[in-house]
């Protein structure tokens, strides 16, 4: 069972699938401690989740997330005048934020942004830590921390020159720009667009497909897709063989061979 901390982030898991629900409408789900915390003790267990094939990550309301909690800082700076102290607290909550996009690199299970609304700061981070991202066609994006006087965070910088190379992604951290569902899709940023009415329907559609997938097998995948931003092709080639080799030890890679011999759906356990 996977569980949240608190209640501005709702977990529920069905069928193979952990729903993860960004719960602050009222803000716009922007990322408070109290979400921070959660997202880090969520990912956590999930790293270990045996019954958890696919994850799924979305907002309440109509927004997915409009990054940090500015008014929470704006309080925060008027309370304590020491910069340094500040500086600290910001430090504590980055530590959480961070943890938690590693977690989400690292989870055995492929993750799925379904994003509608709002996109903004540590919103993109976290669509851009996830594996596929399907998105409302009224989705709009934007980096935003340069509007706020500071750098981005959340692991953005990393993911982005890599999806969109390093002039568009200077563009977008450096401007600050808000940019369209259309954008994101030309861009590379995100897999599909949907009606915004179908985008649940069409996400649950999706983690469905996922879930009955060789879960051992796509775990294996995504860890290889993210290593080869630092492998060499040396590296890059043990580590596939590797991989191949621990597949075919699992019932799945029997069933899954067995099937196309037989010319039948494969029945995938993940095992």
């Amino acid at each position: 069972m996977i569980t949240s901390p608190n209640e501005t982030v709702l977990t529920e898991v069905r069928d193979g699938v952990c729903r993860i629900t960004f719960n602050r409408p009222e803000a716009l789900n922007a990322i408070s401690i109290d979400v921070m915390k959660a997202m880090k003790e969520i990912t956590d267990q999930l790293r270990t989740a045996t019954d958890v094939r696919v994850v799924i990550l979305k907002g309440q309301g109509d927004h997915f997330m409009a990054g940090g909690d500015v008014k929470a800082f704006k309080t925060m700076l008027d309370e304590e005048p020491d910069r340094d102290k500040t500086a600290e607290q910001f430090d504590a909550r980055l530590t959480r934020v961070h943890a938690t996009v590693e977690n989400m690199r690292a989870l055995p299970q492929p993750i799925i942004a379904s994003v509608r609304g709002a996109a903004a700061g540590a919103g993109v981070s976290l669509m851009l830590a996830c594996d596929l991202a399907l998105v409302a066609e009224d989705a709009f994006f934007t980096l935003a921390y340069c509007h706020i006087g500071t750098s981005p965070d959340g692991g953005s910088t990393y993911s982005l020159p890599r999806t969109v190379g390093m002039k568009k992604a200077m563009e977008i951290a450096l401007l600050g720009d808000r940019f369209t569902a259309q954008e994101a899709l030309d861009w590379g940023l995100i897999n599909r667009i949907v009606p915004a009415a179908d985008l649940e329907a069409e996400t649950d559609k999706l983690a469905g497909r996922l879930a009955k997938a060789a879960g051992r097998a796509n775990a294996e995948a995504k860890a290889l897709l993210n290593a080869s931003w630092h492998n060499s092709l040396a590296e890059q080639l043990d580590a596939e063989k590797a991989a191949f080799i621990r597949n075919t030890r699992t019932a799945d890679f029997y069933e899954g061979v067995s099937a196309f011999a037989k010319k039948r759906k494969p029945d995938f356990k993940g095992e």
